[in-house]
């Protein structure tokens, strides 16, 4: 027993003084560690400023129920309870009853909010109890931040977010995603816990051991103005059509900065929203608006020139076994300019097959100088891979390139096709479109970043001119016609592509289409460029190009020609415009008639309700909810405004 005895001593000493340090650290490593603090990420912003994307700061506020002295929590638990009352609405003896039950159990992760912001966040850290701190009041604060969009659902895709999949990996979409690691994301703080059993973790202090730096903020090139005409007109007209999804891109001619993307889909119930970048990774057969890239390979390679007749027979060939067709009766003999303004099928088919069936490396060669066959190189991930067949690759055929000439059997992204209009209307410089204007920390550049050229010249002046002058003559004579204005002008191309044409038995059965236009606008001195696609109109509403992608081009080209007028359209400054007139009539007399008395400001513009409204003799604050026209004021006609009163005023 004795030899026993110091055998129990000799291990006591040992633990406590030769293994003491070695024990000591590892339970404090089991009882306390250091948790990351998520830096904010940085924000993104239009080209004007205009936030779209921000990392909001959210907290949780908890109490370690038993760390204040007895005699100090009874000091304060009413005080707490009575503000506690006051923030939540709940009465005061419910959260004394609550909290003490908490120090009762020893309960030393109690919550008293959660989700809370910054403002409540500081109001609550002042409540009795609460404001002396983790040592003397047990105060738990647990910072977490959420991203938001002040735009709501409009380009979030593009913008980018968050999402956790099955696996709980983290993946972010849009320019969150491709800029995230580099720009945004910044770098992670440091606070120690304390682990108080059960799996959960206390701070130790109310403040971090390694503050988190936030990551720079990154501004786009979207002008918010245009985003928001080209997201309501896709809107329209993907549910005029009932189609599945669609896309629109603006982009700038002489930068290439994309002002404008959207990209919706619907959802189950037949709701449209955000569902994937179909500009950026959707590639698919372009049809006929790839009709322009087979007429201008002709025209540069000078196999033929724009008065080349090209004979469509009455509306249907024979070619290698298969049947093409053209809309209508046919055309007949026409010139090659002709074909392409009408979109012949047969004639585009007829003019790459004659000049190019002994020879398709000249033409493909020539489609691979324009860097067609390949992706445009975004940093945004799932960029579509073009597809432009071969000789010797499995959809190469005898027919691949009579197909080729009239937009199938090959595969492109709507921003590839977009990028060679743009080229057409700028002169021939192929520009890579481009997402960012620059990065910043503050008011500090970090980056900046010039646009970037591709191909310094696509092909020679006259192909240029001969081309432009077609693709006008499509939107005043052609397959485009519809979308004539006298108002502005415009050039591009119509497109019409069936899907699925390979099972010929469910095609027949279930028609689908992929309907498009491309083009650029004013058509003369182009400023912008601009492309639509929408997959799988309803065949009973209408599946052609000019009847479905061609109106939002139309109606993102007219809204935008109105706000940026081209100077040396306007013929003179002293006309009179009746609506006009009208408008400032009415708003004169509201002006005139109403003092300290709420007017009627439905129907008036919401600009010029907003000057009527502020220009009273009394102050009040105008809030305004959409843009447009006002449709609802929260204050009632000739009641009596009072002094700093809110309005709320809903336009659309």
């Amino acid at each position: 027993m004795f030899v026993f005895a110091l055998a129990v001593v000799f291990k006591l000493v040992s633990i406590q003084f030769v293994q003491g340090d070695e024990y000591r650290a590892l339970a404090e490593k089991s009882t306390t560690k250091d948790f990351p603090i998520p830096a904010n990420r940085g924000n993104v912003y239009s080209a004007d400023g205009s936030l779209l994307a921000t990392s909001i700061p959210k907290y949780d506020i908890r109490i370690d129920a038993i760390q204040a002295k007895e005699a100090t929590f009874e000091k304060y638990i009413n005080d707490l309870a009575d503000s506690l009352h006051v923030y939540k609405g709940k009465p005061a003896s419910y959260y004394k009853n609550v909290i003490r039950k908490a120090r009762q159990h020893k309960n030393r992760y109690f919550l008293l909010a959660r989700n809370i912001s910054y403002s409540d966040y500081i109001r609550m850290r002042n409540f009795p109890l609460l404001n002396l701190g983790a040592i003397k009041g047990g105060l738990i604060v647990e910072q977490t931040t959420r991203r938001e969009h002040p735009m709501g659902g409009i380009a979030e895709r593009f913008i980018g977010y968050e999402r956790q999949d099955k696996d709980s990996n983290y993946t972010r979409a849009g320019i969150d995603g491709a800029f995230g690691v580099k720009y945004l994301q910044g770098k992670n703080g440091k606070r120690l816990k304390q682990k108080i059993g059960n799996g959960q973790w206390k701070p130790i202090a109310d403040f971090d051991q390694v503050e988190p730096q936030d990551g720079y903020d990154v501004y786009t090139t979207i002008d918010v103005n245009i985003q928001d005409i080209a997201h309501h007109s896709l809107l329209k007209q993907l549910e005029i059509y009932d189609a599945d999804h669609g896309c629109v891109v603006v982009m700038d001619v002489k930068t290439g900065e994309i002002k404008a993307i959207s990209n919706l889909g619907k959802n189950r119930n037949g709701k449209y929203y955000e569902r994937l970048n179909y500009a950026v990774g959707e590639s698919h057969e372009p049809g006929s608006t790839f009709k322009v890239m087979a007429m201008m390979a002709a025209l540069e390679d000078k196999v033929i020139d724009t008065s080349t007749v090209v004979d469509t027979k009455k509306g249907r060939k024979s070619l290698y076994g298969r049947v093409i067709t053209d809309s209508g009766p046919g055309y007949g003999e026409i010139s090659a300019a002709r074909a392409l303004e009408v979109s012949s099928n047969i004639g585009m088919a007829t003019i790459i097959d004659e000049h190019y069936s002994k020879q398709p490396e000249k033409f493909l060669n020539r489609l691979s100088s324009w860097g067609l066959d390949k992706p445009l190189g975004f940093n945004i991930k799932g960029e579509g891979v073009p597809d432009i067949p071969k000789p010797g690759a499995s959809n190469w055929s005898r027919n691949a390139l009579p197909s080729m000439a009239y937009g199938y059997n090959l595969e492109m992204t709507p921003l590839q096709t977009l990028a060679f209009y743009n080229a057409i209307a700028n002169d021939g410089e192929l520009i890579k479109p481009r997402f960012l204007k620059s990065v910043k920390s503050f008011d500090k550049d970090i980056e900046v970043f010039k646009k970037e050229v591709l191909v310094e010249k696509i092909c020679s002046d006259k192909t240029l001119n001969e081309i432009r002058d077609i693709l006008k003559s499509v939107v005043i004579r052609g397959t485009g016609q519809r979308m004539y204005s006298e108002t502005f002008s415009m050039a591009g191309k119509t497109g019409t592509a069936r899907t699925d044409y390979a099972n010929t038995e469910k095609w027949n059965k279930d028609k689908k289409y992929i309907s498009s236009f491309a083009g650029y606008f004013p058509a003369d001195n182009p400023k912008y460029s601009c492309i639509v696609v929408i997959h799988k109109p309803s065949t009973k509403v209408g599946i052609y190009g000019s009847d479905v992608a061609g109106p939002v081009f139309k109606r993102v080209a007219q809204k935008i020609y109105t706000d940026t007028p081209i100077i040396d359209e306007v013929e003179t400054l002293n006309f009179n415009d009746n609506l006009v007139d009208k408008d400032f009539e009415s708003y004169y007399e509201n002006a005139r008639k109403y003092k300290e008395l709420m007017p009627s400001v439905v129907g008036m513009p919401a600009m010029d309700a907003i000057a009527l409204l502020e220009n009273l003799q009394i102050d009040v604050r105008v809030k305004l909810n959409g843009n447009g026209t006002i449709k609802k004021q929260s204050v009632e006609k000739h009641q009596k405004l009072q002094t700093n009163q809110t309005i709320i005023l809903e336009a659309s």
